[in-house]
């Protein structure tokens, strides 16, 4: 993205009072600082999330909306690790606070030593999500009191909203709404395709579950997006790799189980708004098409799967948009602000549940 390009996360430190978590200035400037958010060890050493804020105060803040405070929490696609500042200023501005979260093993939780993005089990994220609702109750009691928890709005892309839309399933009641950017709710192609991919997978996994296996590199939407190439925005060599991560057969497994569980039908409680492009464009050599369509999932299948994950789902498409709506051309992404700020505001009481544990 235009601004500071990632690197290692500076040493400084801020506290916000004498008993509050630390947090430290992120990368992506003074209006942002992160804190890391310890995990249960793993057979790779310690494991860590990383909270991501968002520090301008929404305008007219000391209420909140309908009493509470109301806050964003932005979870990541695969290969990937929060970068849109621009949506962060835009959904602050129109009166949210903000937050996202990188997950182990990616971006800023990256260590070395550790295998990117692997996991067994899509389940093992509910502790990077417990952690990040935990810490953001923490980090905004003074706005609404000690009896008033904020209300969280999800807001997840690609192969997140995959885990969000998992996540929210299990755990009803934790959320105000959830909002999906172009989530990876099944397998390109179809449920036929993933079925014999499984067959495949399954036995490969049971063996060796860290084997990678070699497939095509997909470099067109990163070409898409990156400021190396045809895109706007800076990303960073390690955290977005042009020719992604490396699919690993328990990884994959993990998520052909996790698409299989939205074709049967998930019931989230919570309002679910997915956001799409109008078209799907998947291809290996980048075009000037890449620009305008989502390179990554089948828009169309998605669509269709969206309409399984609960009672109340809207689906809003964007003509021109790509795989991330937020990273489109200027005026996509513009429309897309204004759509969900005004799409989460349209829920600022009942729907909203607290975070609050029971």
């Amino acid at each position: 993205m235009t601004g500071q390009t990632p690197g290692t996360q500076p040493a400084t430190e801020r506290r916000q009072d004498p008993g509050a978590a630390a947090w430290a200035e992120d990368f992506l400037g003074p209006s942002f600082q992160y804190q890391s958010l310890p995990l249960t060890p793993d057979d790779e050493g310690d494991v860590a999330a990383t909270l991501i804020r968002h520090t301008a105060r929404p305008p007219g803040d000391a209420g909140g909306i309908n009493g509470r405070a109301h806050a964003v929490l932005y979870l990541h696609g695969w290969a990937d690790y929060f970068l849109q500042a621009e949506l962060a200023e835009q959904l602050s501005a129109r009166g949210l606070y903000f937050y996202a979260v990188d997950l182990r093993k990616f971006g800023r939780s990256l260590r070395l030593g550790q295998t990117p993005g692997y996991a067994t089990d899509l389940r093992m994220y509910d502790e990077d999500l417990g952690a990040a609702l935990a810490a953001i109750r923490a980090d905004l009691p003074q706005v609404t009191g000690p009896d008033s928890a904020p209300a969280v709005h999800v807001l997840a892309h690609s192969f997140g909203g995959l885990i969000a839309a998992l996540w929210a399933d299990r755990h009803p009641g934790e959320l105000a709404t959830l909002t999906l950017n172009s989530p990876w709710l099944e397998l390109q192609g179809s449920s036929l395709i993933r079925n014999l991919a499984m067959h495949l997978v399954e036995p490969v996994a049971r063996a060796d579950p860290k084997r990678p296996f070699h497939l095509p590199e997909m470099p067109g939407y990163w070409q898409s997006v990156s400021s190396e190439a045809h895109g706007e925005w800076q990303l960073h060599p390690v955290w977005r790799p042009a020719a992604s991560f490396p699919i690993r057969a328990g990884w994959a497994k993990a998520v052909l189980a996790g698409h299989a569980a939205v074709a049967r039908g998930l019931d989230i409680t919570a309002p679910v708004l997915v956001m799409l492009s109008d078209r799907t464009r998947i291809q290996a050599e980048w075009t000037e098409e890449l620009m305008h369509a989502d390179a990554v999932i089948d828009v169309e299948e998605t669509a269709s799967r969206a309409l399984r994950l609960g009672r109340r789902v809207t689906v809003f498409r964007y003509p021109g948009a790509i795989h991330d709506v937020f990273l489109s051309e200027r005026g996509i992404r513009q429309e897309a602000y204004q759509d969900v700020a005004c799409w989460l505001k349209s829920y600022p009481c009942g729907a909203a549940a607290s975070t609050a544990p029971p």
